[in-house]
């Protein structure tokens, strides 16, 4: 199994900056994708930043210029740098990583996983 652990979330004030951080582990074969969603109550789910195994990168629009998604393929660990907060970037924040593991039975399984989310919070 792959499980996935967050930090990084708190309170900070419009403008100011905070890097989440997500490392995974456990029985991890290869990993094609990192990246972050954030939700907040009464919405759905949004995709904010994501990067291939190969490096590319994607952000919500609403995030582009000022979020930077990186990885670190050794400690398969991803992190979100995120400047210029705004208010309306508190949400809770979630890891993704899409990848192949070995389950308990041998065979190996793709599918996402995911991490249990840490709370930003944007004062104005």
């Amino acid at each position: 199994q792959v499980q996935l652990v967050e930090s990084g979330g708190g309170l900070v004030q419009a403008g100011g900056s905070l890097r989440l951080s997500c490392r995974a582990s456990g029985s991890i074969v290869s990993i094609d994708a990192m990246g972050w969603y954030r939700q907040t109550p009464g919405k759905q789910r949004e995709s904010v930043a994501a990067i291939t195994s190969g490096g590319t990168t994607g952000y919500a629009d609403s995030v582009k210029g000022r979020f930077t998604i990186s990885r670190d393929l050794i400690k398969n660990t991803v992190y979100l740098q995120m400047n210029g907060l705004k208010p309306e970037d508190t949400a809770i924040y979630y890891c993704v990583v899409h990848g192949t593991s070995t389950t308990n039975s041998g065979r190996n399984e793709i599918r996402d996983y995911w991490g249990q989310g840490t709370q930003v919070t944007v004062s104005s």
